[in-house]
């Protein structure tokens, strides 16, 4: 089954589009990563995909379902979107923020187990790296069947962005669920997923298995990733 599949989308902002000519597709039960260079268009992509904003042309489908509704109805249809500003409500404690998602608690301390010290203060004053630990795991709970994480990763320490990855390797291959995942740690990342997608300057410019983007990870990085 495929939990996303996006045809000949194009999307931005205004009259603008800022990515042309999408063509990405995330099978159930696989972990796919979006790289590309700062500007590319890899964060407009994840927003058009949610409906954050609006698509200009081609389609969306999740699930199998076109949709064209807003963020709030998709994410009532099982898709979480993890953010790059980290979604968590920083003046709510993490438990709070965990009963606001209307997630069962102990089932993210299984997932996190660090968070159980943590219940009690302010989001705002948690670590970085707990706070997308609460982000993640108060998405991979609600029990969806697609995940947008934009830069899962941006500023943490190599082990917790280990952890991180790790949880939605494995919650991918138990459940069934759909990951599309930007992210600058390429090397990193490439342990970690199943599929690749390259992006330049608005457009897909490489579709590689995991296996031949790792042969051409020096490639990638040069004619892709510079600035």
């Amino acid at each position: 089954m495929t939990a996303l599949d996006v045809v000949g989308m194009s999307a931005g902002y205004g009259t603008q589009p800022v990515v042309e000519d999408i063509n990405l597709s995330v099978k159930s039960g696989t972990v796919t990563a979006l790289f590309g260079a700062n500007g590319a268009g890899k964060s407009t992509t994840l927003k058009a995909i949610s409906g954050a904003i609006g698509v200009m042309a081609g389609s969306v489908a999740i699930n199998g379902a076109v949709t064209t509704a807003p963020l709030y109805q998709r994410a009532r249809n099982g898709l979480s979107y993890i953010t790059e500003e980290r979604s968590v409500f920083k003046g709510l404690t993490v438990e709070e923020n965990l009963r606001v998602g209307g997630v069962d608690i102990p089932t993210v301390l299984v997932l996190f187990p660090e968070l159980e010290k943590r219940l009690h203060i302010k989001a705002g004053l948690v670590s970085g790296g707990e706070q997308q630990m609460l982000s993640l795991g108060r998405a991979m709970v609600r029990g969806p069947n697609l995940i947008l994480a934009d830069e899962l990763s941006l500023g943490l320490a190599p082990l917790v962005v280990t952890r991180l990855f790790k949880a939605l390797r494995t919650a991918a291959s138990e459940t069934g669920l759909g990951v599309l995942l930007v992210e600058q740690h390429v090397r990193k990342a490439l342990d970690y997923v199943d599929h690749v997608y390259v992006m330049k300057r608005g457009h897909i410019a490489m579709d590689l298995t995991v296996a031949e983007a790792k042969l051409r990870i020096d490639d990638i990085e040069n004619a892709y990733l510079s600035a």
